[in-house]
This record gives structure tokens, C-alpha cells and sequence, in this order.
């Protein structure tokens, strides 16, 4: 091989090596960071950073529980997208033109002391102990977000609380909004962390209180979606009819009493004075579609049937 063909490749290898290093470096920064800013473990499964297009994408965030709660992932952002002022940076200021969060799954716990998972957070202490001395936050790199695309998937609410079994809701939010003028890391995060619980209907003044103190002021320009209003959820599983119809008739019996009707596929109780039915479709020999539909005074409940089909899930994991 001649020299010239040798550097050429010792050259190329060279800055793959460091493309790749400088990422893995910077996403191992950040994931300390974020650990010990939030109080809770993180982990990122993919960091990118263009410098030249100046850009940053993020796959796979995962917050997790705070001490003193069952293990779990407490908020899961599916994707982070974002496009930065490179010159902003040299002046000591983080300048994002746009920004685009993807929250797939966020899991609120209400641990048995009637504590929420949310509210343990330890940035959100330090917020809450700074307002009450009518102190202002530690001073910070100057942060300016143009424009935040805000996407926001599900939520799991267990409530340990009232018991050794968890009272379960899901809510399928499934809405987009689009925000003008961030200027704090604290209001971001606050507001990642309130949007989805606002959109859900759950009520927690320690939450909100939190997020007025960061100063979370921005109000959504656009929504693309809302929510439907059904009363039932469905999901297809790779399960056989048997396991599927074991797994339904477990957990609405751990509720209360049931009536059911095998060959029909039907299961129906009630859950939290709410009535439920419960459907199973064989589709293949191991494949099925459940749907569980959630009524209370003729009203849909679609957070109960949400949390009924979430069990049913995680009995046939």
C-alpha cells in the first residue's frame, strides 16, 4: 500500500475515532449532569452533535424513579431534537432557534406515604426552597429557546396509597404544542413535567406551584390534536386466546366480582364504580386484540379502561 493511501486512511479512521469519542464523551457528561440536576438516575441511549449544521439529537432519554419509590421510568422522551447557535455558545449563552421534545410514556407514582414521584424530584426542591426564602434561582448559563415543539404521548398513574395493590389510570393524551420564548432550564423542565398532567386532567398543587416558581409564564401557540373522548383502549398482543382471557379474568377478579362468557371472549366487573368489559379477539393462533371499554353513570372512563388493558399487558409480558 502506497504512504499516500496509508495516511489518507489513518486520516479518515482518525476522525471517525473522534466523532465518535466527542459523542460518547459529551452524552456521558450529560448524563451525569442531568442525574444529579433532576436528583433521579438517567440514562441516554443515543447522542449525536453536528457541529457544522449545528445541531443536536438526543434518542432514548429516561428519567427514572427517585429514591423511595417502586423502580420505573418516570419520564421517557422518545426523541430530542434540537438546532443551536454555535456563535451564542462562544459568548457564554445557550441560543436554540428550535427545539422538538417527544414524551412517549410518563409514569406518575403516588408511593404509599401519599407522596408523588414528581414532586420528590430534587431540582423541584430546590426550586420550591429558593421561592419560599424569596430567593432567586443560582445564576445560570443565560438560555434562550425560540421555539419548542412539545409532543406528548401517555401517562401512567399508579396510586399505592389506599393499599398494597396500585390503583391504575392510564391516560392517552396524544397531543402536540408548540411554545415561544423559553429562557430557563427550570422552566423547561418544568414544563415537560406539568404539560402532560395539565392535559390529563390530574390535579397536584405542589406540581404547579413548582412550575410558577421556575417561571413557566408561556402559554402553547398551536395544538394538533385533542382527545377523543372514547370510552374503551385497545392493543393487539402476541398471546394466545387462553393466556389472554386468563390474564383478564385475574385482573378484573382482583377488583371485585366478574360475569363472563369464555366462547364469546367477554369479561365484564367493575372497577372503582365503574363498569368494564373486557373483549378478546383471536386474529392468529397466537396473536389476539383486546379492547376494554370503561363506563361510570353512562360516562366513559377511558383512564380506567386504559389502566385495566395496561395490566392486562404486564400480566402477558
Amino acid at each position: 500500500m502506497k504512504k499516500p493511501l496509508k495516511l489518507s486512511l489513518i486520516v479518515v479512521v482518525s476522525i471517525l475515532a473522534a466523532a465518535i469519542l466527542k459523542d460518547f464523551v459529551i452524552k456521558s457528561v450529560i448524563t451525569v449532569a442531568a442525574t444529579q440536576v433532576t436528583g433521579a438516575p438517567v440514562h441516554i441511549d443515543g447522542f449525536s452533535l453536528g457541529v457544522f449544521n449545528q445541531t443536536v439529537r438526543i434518542s432514548g432519554f429516561k428519567m427514572y424513579n427517585p429514591k423511595g419509590f417502586p423502580r420505573g421510568t418516570l419520564v421517557y422522551l422518545s426523541r430530542i431534537n434540537v438546532t443551536y447557535d454555535l456563535g451564542a455558545l462562544f459568548r457564554k449563552r445557550l441560543h436554540l432557534s428550535n427545539a422538538e421534545i417527544e414524551l412517549k410514556e410518563m409514569g406518575l407514582i403516588k408511593n404509599a406515604e401519599g407522596k408523588l414521584n414528581v414532586n420528590e424530584l430534587k431540582v423541584m426542591k430546590q426550586v420550591e426552597k429558593k421561592e419560599a426564602r424569596g430567593r432567586k434561582p443560582s445564576k445560570q448559563m443565560p438560555m434562550q429557546i425560540d421555539t419548542l415543539k412539545l409532543g406528548i404521548g401517555k401517562i401512567i398513574s399508579k396510586d399505592y396509597s389506599s393499599g398494597k395493590e396500585p390503583v391504575v389510570y392510564v391516560y392517552d393524551v396524544n397531543i402536540h404544542k408548540t411554545y415561544r420564548n423559553i429562557t430557563s432550564a427550570q422552566a423547561l423542565a418544568a414544563l415537560i413535567l406539568v404539560e402532560p398532567m395539565k392535559a390529563a386532567g390530574i390535579q397536584t398543587a405542589e406540581i404547579y406551584g413548582v412550575a410558577m416558581a421556575a417561571g413557566v409564564a408561556v402559554l402553547p401557540v398551536g395544538i394538533a390534536a385533542t382527545f377523543a373522548g372514547k370510552d374503551n383502549a385497545q392493543q393487539e398482543f402476541a398471546a394466545s386466546f387462553d393466556n389472554a382471557y386468563k390474564a383478564g379474568l385475574a385482573v378484573l377478579k382482583r377488583k371485585g366480582k366478574v360475569t363472563e362468557d369464555r366462547q364469546a371472549g367477554l369479561i365484564t366487573g367493575e372497577v372503582d364504580g365503574a363498569t368494564v368489559r373486557i373483549q378478546i379477539k383471536k386474529k392468529a393462533v397466537d396473536k389476539v386484540v383486546i379492547m376494554v371499554s370503561a363506563r361510570k353513570f353512562m360516562l366513559p372512563k377511558p383512564k380506567i379502561a386504559g389502566g385495566v388493558l395496561y395490566e392486562i399487558a404486564e400480566k402477558l409480558k
